[in-house]
This record gives structure tokens, sequence and C-alpha cells, in this order.
């Protein structure tokens, strides 16, 4: 079972994570742009970014964060 964790987040880092997430969804055929992958995708992000990732800016070029 995957244990939560809390984070708080300025504005910046919010719309970096944003604009991650946004990019990664639109990366994604329609047909699979569902609520499902859309939400596995955040968390996935959000996971990253509360683990501590240095810099998640890079996973934007490739329109992919998979763990």
């Amino acid at each position: 079972m995957m244990r939560e964790r809390a984070a708080v987040y300025d504005p910046e880092e919010l719309a970096l994570l944003g604009t991650i997430f946004e990019q990664s969804v639109a990366t994604l055929p329609p047909e699979m742009q569902t609520p499902a992958n859309r939400t596995a995708i955040a968390k996935i992000i959000f996971e990253r970014a509360a683990a501590g990732e240095p810099d998640l800016a890079p996973l934007m070029k490739f329109g992919v964060v998979a763990s």
C-alpha cells in the first residue's frame, strides 16, 4: 500500500507541477487522456516531487513521468 505524504508547495512549484502535468497529458493520444490516466500521471508527479526530485523540469521535454 502506498504511503501518503504531506507536502507544501509554493505557487511557483505548483505552477511548474501543473505545467509538467498538462504537457505530459498532452503527449497522450486523445483516447488515452482519460480521468484515470490523468490521475495516474498526477500521482506520479506528486510522488516524485514529495520524494525530493531535485529538478522535474527535464521530464517535460520527454512528456514522460514514469516511475
